[in-house]
């Protein structure tokens, strides 16, 4: 087929990073697995005007309702497979659930079905493994250019960092136990996640249930139920990665904590744009295990991401609002930089992401149960909570109200991040066991599962997911819903009264924010 009858995949450009280091050529023989991602097959654009409602009132669908109106189509399928099966490539298997489609190949023809330019292996940086690499776009067949949203797999350089931070030796360090930093944020006490699963996302790293049952144990809590699902060759593999580790055991440890009658899934990927997307897609569409909350405390500057990749987890998170499934995302532990390093100011995704709720960080100090002061977490040279403006996502509707301030860089508007937060500086941090022993850990990951706990609680009380959950939020700025952190800054954003670029909304009273979530129209408009 010649070249005037392809079409570009929209979003596909990548570039290698000017850091990475070549090493070598590609092997064409090398087998890779890809997902090649297909339309929907109608579109979801009811689940920002319905989430506004409350609960008891809104329209979503179960996951089932869900496959049947929008996932992909026959004939799309059809044409894919046909499409792949003439290349050379083989498919393993079809999801038209999650619209989505695998198939593996020798990397020659994988490359010459999707016309990716492959520019060797490189060497990643922060001591990540090696990876092969292209630049440019990918095309398909122009019968196929409405037809595909994404394909995911030639290129696997790592995607993401766990947003974690482990504490340091330093004058007036304190500690809590989850259960602490539940109690001092109130969290309805009618509740404890019972009925409800909560989904982990993890692209590394491992769990023991030994050092589970000793943690919580300690805690004079039964262990959570905990299963490990694999995706994409993903497993729960302790001992590995001893910082993935810490990342797997914060998540589950919070979340068993502060939901101790909540289930817990935990969905393990590889550390690629496939990975993250496949396993969020699974998540979300899990009708074994159903989480009704996701969390993800991994992610990277939305800059770093491809289109298709930022378009595909958008287009995820959508389709969780749409089910009813509330997807919590770190907002990033390196300030308004984001740790790009290009004089710049970033946003994490998928915390940046519309439908996703991004969780930002503070420092917490605590007064016997109650909360004595908290600021922006901050410690110089040691951290800080992402937030800032989006450069790739236009300000969502339901931040229209809440003064979210242009972009420091463009000066154009966009997507505020975070959305809410909470206590994530490690000097006050959580005290978690990991691999046989007991530390304290902080960053952003620690708030993305302390907000998924208290969601899962919240569904509980409300006897319904809240879901998609921002256009309910919003609405109770400046309410006892929320604590209003107006001191610090994470760099170029400064916190103030109301909304602001380093803590959002504020901080959680957990008891407020149930009652208004319950009362009478709270959250409409």
């Amino acid at each position: 087929m010649s070249a005037a009858e392809r079409v570009p995949v929209p979003g596909s450009e990548r570039q290698i990073d000017p850091g990475h280091r070549r090493i070598g050529d590609v092997d064409p023989r090398d087998d890779v697995q890809l997902t090649v991602y297909v339309r929907p097959q109608a579109p979801v654009d009811w689940v920002d005007e319905e989430a506004a409602r409350p609960p008891g009132e809104r329209r979503s669908l179960s996951r089932d309702e869900w496959a049947r109106a929008h996932g992909a189509s026959p004939d799309d399928i059809a044409a894919v497979r046909a499409f792949a099966e003439g290349a050379g490539l083989t498919v393993t298997g079809v999801d038209p659930v999650r619209r989505a489609i695998h198939m593996h190949g020798p990397l020659e023809a994988a490359a010459a079905a999707f016309g990716a330019q492959m520019q060797g292996r490189f060497a990643a940086a922060e001591g990540l493994p090696p990876y092969r690499g292209r630049q440019g776009p990918l095309t398909v067949p122009a019968p196929l250019a409405d037809v595909v949203t994404g394909v995911f797999g030639i290129d696997d350089r790592p995607q993401a960092r766990a947003q974690v931070r482990r504490a340091t030796a330093a004058a007036g360090a304190s500690s809590f136990t989850p259960v602490q930093i539940a109690d001092a944020y109130a969290f309805p006490a009618s509740a404890t996640g019972r009925g409800q699963t909560v989904g982990i996302l993890e692209l590394g790293g491992g769990f023991t249930t030994s050092d589970l049952q000793t943690y919580f144990t300690g805690l004079g809590l039964s262990s959570p139920s905990v299963t490990a699902v694999g995706v994409d060759g993903g497993a729960n593999s302790p001992g590995v990665d001893q910082g993935a580790d810490g990342e797997v055991m914060l998540d589950i440890e919070v979340v068993g904590a502060v939901a101790p009658g909540a289930r817990i899934a935990v969905y393990f990927a590889p550390n690629t744009d496939q990975g993250f997307i496949d396993g969020l897609s699974t998540a979300v569409h899990d009708a074994a295990h159903a989480p009704s909350v996701v969390s993800i405390s991994w992610g990277q500057s939305e800059d770093a991401w491809s289109g298709q990749g930022r378009a595909q987890m958008e287009q995820i998170l959508t389709e969780a609002g749409a089910m009813g499934v509330t997807v919590t995302a770190a907002a990033g532990d390196n300030g308004s930089t984001d740790n790009v390093g290009d004089g710049r100011q970033h946003v994490d995704f998928p915390a940046s992401a519309p439908h996703a709720l991004a969780c930002g960080g503070t420092s917490l100090r605590l007064s016997g149960t109650t909360i004595a002061t908290e600021s922006v977490w901050n410690d110089t040279g040691d951290g800080a909570t992402g937030g800032g403006v989006s450069r790739q996502f236009p300000l969502p509707g339901y931040q229209s109200d809440a003064k979210v301030p242009t972009n420091v860089d463009t000066g154009s508007p966009g997507r505020g991040v975070p959305d809410v937060c909470g206590d994530a500086d490690p000097q006050t941090g959580y005290e978690i066991r990991v691999d046989g022993s007991n530390q304290t850990i902080g960053g952003t990951s620690a708030v993305a599962p302390l907000w998924a706990g208290l969601i899962a609680r919240l569904n509980e009380h409300l006897g319904a997911p809240v879901g998609f959950v921002q256009p309910r939020l919003y609405p109770l700025l400046g309410t006892t819903a929320f604590h209003d952190i107006s001191q610090g800054d994470n760099g170029s954003y400064r916190a103030g009264p109301g909304w602001d670029a380093c803590t959002g909304l504020g901080s959680p009273d957990g008891t407020a924010l149930a009652s208004a979530l319950r009362g009478p129209g709270a959250g409409r408009g």
